[in-house]
């Protein structure tokens, strides 16, 4: 990793951070998650160091929003499993472990931010695949019947059962992340995946969980300006595979 080109480069970085349109505490959450996506989780480490430095605002931040602030972006990059994979969200975890100070650290079977523990031990699943349904109709709106029909009919039931797995015990727990940032996860999971059928429903769901359109239009641009200092680009003919999109990226 040490030999790779840096992507965030203080400039780039401040841009992010200082943009006007990304909700508070939410700039770290999603170049987070988009290096994570573009498999570099040694620069995971580069945004939460600067965060736990300068707070989401520029302002050193107190102990207690240091532990938000750890929170946050650990949940974040869980939640980015749920489109990106686990294998990278595993390398970025480790990566952010290294780098966080032991007080700032969630140990097993302590206390619980997320209360996920709860969720898969003690709550009955069809409690939590109903809230798992509740958060998928939120996103998806008047297409939820058509998004999940067409799931359950792709070949095999079981890829309709696994999204209701990952909306139930991943997705719809907004103990830290609320459904607009989950939603700004998704986003910046799915745009460096070049994905752009999927991008669509996130992009008008984190708008059916509350955000407003110059919030998602944000996300999408700062996804996108990391996604181009790492080398992505449109393709086109002369290029028709590599590092980059097929088409251009989605927007509202």
């Amino acid at each position: 990793m040490s030999s790779l080109s840096a992507i965030i480069t203080p400039s780039l970085l401040a841009s992010i951070r200082d943009h006007p349109d990304l909700p508070r505490h939410t700039w770290y959450l999603i170049a987070a998650t988009t290096l994570c996506q573009l498999n570099r989780p040694d620069e995971v480490s580069t945004i939460y160091q600067h965060a736990l430095r300068h707070g989401p605002g520029g302002i050193a931040p107190s102990h207690d929003e240091k532990l938000r602030i750890s929170r946050r972006i650990r949940e974040a990059l869980i939640k980015a499993a749920a489109v990106g994979g686990v294998p990278r969200t595993i390398n970025a975890l480790l990566e952010l472990k290294k780098v966080t100070p032991d007080e700032l650290l969630d140990e097993p079977e302590s206390f619980s931010p997320t209360g996920r523990r709860a969720d898969v031990y003690d709550t009955p699943a069809p409690l939590i695949m109903q809230r798992g349904q509740s958060f998928f109709e939120t996103v998806y709106g008047k297409v939820t019947r058509k998004v999940m029909n067409q799931m359950d009919h792709s070949g095999t039931e079981d890829l309709g059962l696994v999204a209701r797995l990952m909306y139930g015990y991943v997705l719809s727990n907004t103990s830290v992340l609320s459904a607009a940032e989950t939603s700004f996860v998704m986003i910046a999971g799915l745009i460096p995946l070049d994905v752009n059928p999927q991008l669509k429903g996130h992009l008008k769901g984190a708008l059916n969980g509350g955000a407003t359109v110059e919030q998602v239009k944000a996300v999408r641009n700062v996804v996108v300006q990391i996604c181009m200092a790492s080398g992505m680009k449109v393709l086109d003919d002369s290029s028709p595979a590599g590092h980059g999109w097929r088409s251009e990226v989605a927007d509202l």
